[in-house]
């Protein structure tokens, strides 16, 4: 099966970093790609739509070279993007992984925490991009921050910058929005980190409560869960992509 990876806020296909590539190896049978939202990456010259079903349709077209049924991963906002195209095309979307994903059916408190809103605000307006790279990543992971990734995410921010516009443009899709009432006929997985430091994981838990989705919480990681631990996220996509055994027993999800 061919797998869609969509990233979140502002992010790019870049800041994946190798997590494509140890997929590729996880997982031989099956095919990943990695695609840009509008106004990120690639399209950093575009500005971003600003509702969650205009990027999809964005990143729909992008996608059309892919061929056959399709899976989904998307982090953070990228699960947005991900639940509202597995809602909007059933017949092409089979499988559906979100990842520290928020949705309107949580309060807004939860969907940013409150203490973290100041923060990201700012950051927004912070015009020294090193020292915005660098917090953007203290406040995604909870992992110690090498100088080696902060030169990468510096450099992927220099060559390929995303306007500020497109950033508003995101925050205000992303707050807005709300899926269709009915679950989407994809096979879901939810994955959530009870480190998060943005959004808080009962975000996850209310989804897999709404249409009884399967959840795993890390316990430590940050919002940025491929970033902390991808292992752990290998780990638990076994048993979704199964064609190799699990390495070592799924951790138990959280009360």
């Amino acid at each position: 099966m061919n797998w869609i990876l969509l990233r979140g806020l502002t992010r790019e296909r870049a800041h994946w970093g190798d997590f494509r590539e140890r997929l590729e190896e996880a997982f031989p049978r099956h095919r990943f790609h990695v695609l840009d939202l509008p106004g990120t990456g690639e399209h950093f010259h575009e500005v971003s739509p600003a509702t969650i079903a205009g990027i999809r349709r964005k990143v729909q077209a992008s996608a059309e070279p892919i061929t056959g049924p399709i899976g989904l991963l998307g982090l953070s906002m990228g699960g947005m993007v991900a639940l509202d195209w597995a809602q909007a095309a059933p017949d092409r979307v089979r499988q559906l992984v979100l990842v520290n994903a928020s949705t309107g059916f949580s309060p807004p408190w939860q969907r940013m925490k409150p203490e973290t809103l100041g923060r990201v605000l700012a950051l927004m307006w912070q015009r020294d991009v090193q020292k915005r790279e660098r917090a953007i990543l203290e406040l995604t992971s909870n992992r110690p921050v090498t100088d080696t990734l902060q030169r990468r995410w510096f450099e992927i921010q220099r060559r390929r910058p995303v306007s500020l516009r497109t950033t508003l443009a995101q925050l205000r899709a992303a707050a807005r929005y709300r899926p269709g009432s009915s679950a989407p006929a994809a096979r879901a997985l939810l994955l959530a980190s009870a480190g998060d430091r943005i959004v808080n994981w009962q975000c996850s838990r209310r989804l897999a409560d709404r249409w009884s989705w399967p959840l795993l919480v890390h316990p430590d990681a940050g919002h940025d869960l491929p970033l902390d631990d991808p292992q752990w996220v290998i780990r638990q996509l076994g048993c979704e992509l199964p064609n190799r055994p699990v390495e070592s027993p799924v951790e138990p999800s959280l009360p």
